[in-house]
């Protein structure tokens, strides 16, 4: 019984290998090695004359023609060290001079009053809201 079942086994796969095997036939016989060559050219063909349109659009037209980029590159280093230059032989801007110190002695004892602005009393209002 045993070997029966391996046999039978057996044969469906060597059935399902010549089902495979006629379906991969017919499908060649679709298909040539000629057409996938054949295709294959036509592809490239067309992606070299697209490759060919982009590099005539690509071309500069008019006055944009007429400019070298290696002159163009030279002529923006030298504004860039002019730039750079001028920025060196500006004079250095000074530090702000430390605040002097009044003596204890010399200040008013009583605070001087200070007019308010509209603005401070604007702020006082807000810092006062802020603080509920």
């Amino acid at each position: 019984m045993i070997m029966l079942e391996g046999a039978k086994a057996t044969t469906e796969t060597v059935d399902a290998l010549r089902t495979g095997a006629s379906a991969m036939k017919a499908m060649q016989k679709a298909t040539s090695i000629d057409d996938v060559d054949k295709t294959m050219d036509e592809i490239n063909e067309q992606t070299e004359n697209m490759k060919q349109i982009q590099e005539a659009l690509s071309t500069p037209i008019g006055a944009a023609a007429d400019f070298d980029e290696d002159e163009l590159e030279a002529e923006l280093e030298e504004l860039e060290g002019a730039e750079l230059e001028e920025q060196l032989l500006q004079p250095a801007t000074t530090a702000p001079a430390a605040p002097v110190q009044v003596p204890a002695s010399s200040q008013p004892a009583r605070p001087v009053p200070q007019k308010h602005t509209a603005e401070e009393d604007e702020l006082a209002a807000l810092q006062a809201e802020m603080a509920l």
